[in-house]
């Protein structure tokens, strides 16, 4: 169901998915923007999720926010119809490498749609060439949306074998980070740093991310640390 976080804000953790043979968890971030819900990285959709969201408001953004996310979009897109399908770049050519359809939709990039602007900021993090993510700040609750950029598991909620590879890969709580693997294939890392110094310069409170903890208490501190390996 979806957890409030604050006034029009709400995440939903959903059942994990199958990621190279390894259950990663997930979650999804919505936002109520002009009496709309904006809906960031949709989980499976399950008939309660879909009443509960109801009654919060019409489905009127949904957000495909890297090439890794976008599993669930076109059973949303067809579920509303009326909804505005945004991905970013790269999202349509590796659903169709996977042989999946992918909705009609807009490409996201460093500039707000008149939709949102003003409510929620948000930047293209360039510089890998598969992990090409469009990050979120909403304004009203200083929180910043990421999916993969940082990964915060939590040890005492995996099984022995995903606690010993989020371990190797970086990514456990309370110190998560970028997964290991980008850090070492990511091509462009000054591009990638000069927009992450911009990020964080929006002063976020509080992190979410898809996949583990979110953070809540020295947001700026942790994205700090987390993208050391930038410098």
């Amino acid at each position: 169901m979806p957890k409030p976080l604050g006034a029009n804000i709400w995440v939903v953790d959903g059942p994990s998915v199958s990621f190279y043979g390894m259950p990663f968890p997930t979650r999804m971030t919505v936002l109520r923007v002009s009496g709309g819900l904006w809906v960031h990285s949709p989980i499976a959709p399950e008939e309660g999720l879909l009443a509960a969201l109801d009654k919060l408001g019409p489905v009127r953004w949904l957000i495909a926010p890297n090439p890794l996310h976008y599993l669930h979009i076109g059973a949303w897109a067809k579920r509303f119809p009326d909804a505005v399908v945004w991905a970013a770049p790269g999202v349509a050519a590796r659903s169709a490498h996977h042989g999946l359809d992918f909705p009609v939709h807009r490409v996201l990039s460093d500039r707000p749609h008149s939709d949102w602007t003003g409510l929620i900021r948000q930047k293209l993090i360039p510089g890998h060439d598969l992990l090409q993510e469009v990050v979120f700040f909403h304004d009203a609750t200083k929180s910043l949306i990421l999916t993969d950029l940082i990964e915060n598991f939590e040890p005492g909620k995996l099984g022995r074998f995903m606690k010993l590879a989020t371990w190797i890969g970086g990514v456990q709580a309370p110190h998560g980070g970028t997964p290991r693997d980008a850090k070492l294939t990511w091509r462009d890392k000054p591009a990638a740093a000069a927009a992450i110094g911009e990020v964080i310069g929006w002063g976020p409170e509080r992190v979410i991310m898809a996949h583990g903890k979110i953070i809540e208490e020295d947001a700026v501190g942790e994205l700090e640390r987390a993208f050391a390996w930038l410098s």
